[in-house]
């Protein structure tokens, strides 16, 4: 497999993964510049050279793929020296140059689901796909889902987008990615509740779960969830209303989504989950 099937292997399967990258060479070395090796905790595909300076890509990147902060990482410059003079744990190489190997963390993005494609949900799908996200969209409207796969921002997206049609979407949950973050702002308050009641019921498969809505809104809801037997603290984990404290001063749809746009991202960042 070429790297760059395998790296996007790595983002499909939602596996971490280490992109290395031969630099720079000074002096004779196995591989040219431009040479690719990618590493992930099990396997790997393509090489740097072999030998000692292969072996010691791995084992750096492994090392930056066990400290579990992959998406704050910053990308690392190696160095390493193929002579017989700078013996390592994996031997030697002879070829008389220097290599400088650039490795750059591969992290899994973030999942965001978004649950209603009204004005506000088309607006969001024209924010959201601008950053890079795996990216959720599901209605239970055909017309909606087919209004979001035409929309014309997403044209160039850099999101990876999938736009679902489903009749309940509640059972779409299951399907999502674990470690998904879910916004809900379907256009009936039933299919609100089912969602917020499907989600509550699969205990850590989703990261967070945000409702637009009115505080009215959510007094009803909370009532609800809580009669419907959830206790009281994992209601408490679902964020409603979603969006800035106060508003941006308007209730347009495209002011509404970029409230909430600005609060996901909070709480991504809080998450670990951007850079």
């Amino acid at each position: 497999m070429s790297w760059v099937r395998a790296v996007a292997a790595l983002r499909a399967s939602r596996t971490p993964g280490v992109l290395v990258t031969v630099s720079a060479v000074r002096g004779h070395a196995p591989r040219e510049a431009g040479a690719k090796l990618v590493v992930s905790a099990e396997r790997t595909w393509g090489s740097v050279g072999g030998g000692n300076l292969e072996e010691t890509a791995i084992e750096r990147a492994r090392a930056m793929l066990a400290s579990g902060a992959l998406a704050s990482a910053e990308p690392e410059s190696v160095v390493s020296s193929l002579s017989d003079k700078a013996r390592t744990d994996h031997g030697r190489q002879c070829c008389g140059g220097e290599v400088t190997l650039l490795l750059e963390p591969l992290p899994v993005v973030p999942a965001v689901a978004v649950f209603g494609l009204g004005h506000v949900g088309l607006e969001l799908a024209r924010l959201l796909s601008r950053h890079d996200l795996d990216l959720h969209f599901v209605d239970s409207r055909a017309t909606q889902v087919d209004a979001v796969r035409d929309h014309p921002a997403l044209a160039d997206a850099v999101a990876e987008v999938q736009a679902h049609h489903a009749p309940l979407p509640e059972v779409a949950l299951g399907a999502l990615p674990r470690g998904s973050h879910v916004l809900v702002l379907t256009h009936d308050h039933a299919e609100d509740f089912a969602l917020c009641d499907a989600a509550l019921r699969m205990p850590g498969h989703l990261a967070s779960v945000g409702v637009i809505g009115s505080s009215a809104k959510w007094t009803r809801f909370e009532r609800g969830l809580l009669l419907e037997g959830h206790d009281p603290a994992t209601v408490a984990t679902i964020r409603c209303p979603i969006g800035q404290p106060g508003g941006l001063g308007g209730k347009a749809p495209a002011v509404i989504a970029l409230g909430v746009v600005a609060d996901l991202l909070g709480v991504l960042a809080l998450d670990g989950s951007v850079r």
